[in-house]
């Protein structure tokens, strides 16, 4: 993946952590932000010392500069390989978070933080999780396995187990799915995720968000059951489509928005400065 496709994220917040890194941390260590002094004999550490401070204690103690230390994230994505996700215009669905994926391998490489994957359809797909590691190549591992992938029924209850693994976990957490099953459970979900940053990652097709402009015959099919069933998109037709779609992005958003999270759309392509925009956004 071209350095071009790398994108810069950031979390709002301070994070815990005992391994450095490039994220704001919560913990004292050998950092660059100071923090404060303290006595000598309190931390013992002569290469922190501050002569000019020292000289102007009004007690006469040696002080030493305590700094906090930045620190690294686990990264994770939560990737929807049901089989609504192998539809797509000109590549599916899949492919295009496999491009996120490649991507965010290198951007999570240059950060130092730890990178897994864990996949559901209507079950956890244990067969492609990879757990987290500071890796070049655990992002190409983790496309691969996504590209290939063969998804079945979709479904929340295979989101619910993945997020039993994250509960009460830090980190980042990218949620790629296209959404396509019934909502009412998803709150309930992302609530066990509250120790994390969560990015919901809505992935849509152009040819499912906007209908054929014209009067047309079209056959459509069920990615999931294989039903087909041929319509006549008239007018009204299309117009209840966009409806449709309206009203599963406002459904979508009021849930994420009741839990501080915003929602990252994926179209087509991946675009790589949109989602450095999009941090930028969040953590401003």
């Amino acid at each position: 993946m071209s350095t071009l496709h790398e994108f810069h994220y950031r979390l709002p917040h301070r994070v815990g952590g005992w391994r450095p890194g490039s994220h704001p941390g919560s913990s004292l260590g050998g950092g660059q932000e100071f923090v404060t002094h303290q006595r000598l004999y309190d931390r013992p550490d002569p290469r922190r010392l501050d002569i000019r401070a020292s000289l102007r204690d009004l007690r006469g103690e040696w002080l030493v500069r305590v700094n906090r230390q930045r620190a690294s994230i686990p990264v994770h994505v939560v990737a929807d390989v049901s089989a609504s996700m192998s539809f797509g215009v000109h590549r599916p669905k899949l492919h295009v978070v496999a491009d996120f994926v490649d991507a965010l391998g290198t951007s999570a490489y240059r950060a130092g933080d730890s990178l897994g994957m864990y996949a559901f359809d209507r079950r956890e797909r244990l067969d492609l999780f990879v757990p987290a590691l500071v890796s070049r190549g655990v992002a190409s591992i983790m496309s691969a396995a996504l590209r290939t992938c063969t998804g079945g029924a979709g479904g929340i209850e295979g989101l619910q187990a993945v997020s039993q693994h994250l509960a009460g976990r830090q980190g980042l957490i990218f949620l790629a799915s296209d959404f396509h099953w019934p909502l009412e459970r998803l709150g309930a979900v992302l609530d066990l995720l509250t120790h994390a940053f969560v990015v919901p990652m809505v992935v849509w097709s152009s040819a499912e968000t906007r209908p054929p402009e014209e009067d047309s015959l079209a056959l459509l099919q069920d990615a999931e059951t294989g039903a087909q069933r041929t319509v006549w998109l008239r007018p009204k037709l299309r117009a209840e489509w966009r409806q449709a779609i309206e009203r599963r992005r406002e459904q979508l958003e009021h849930i994420f928005t009741a839990r501080g999270l915003r929602p990252f759309y994926l179209g087509d392509e991946f675009n790589s400065e949109a989602l450095s925009k999009y941090f930028l956004e969040v953590a401003a």
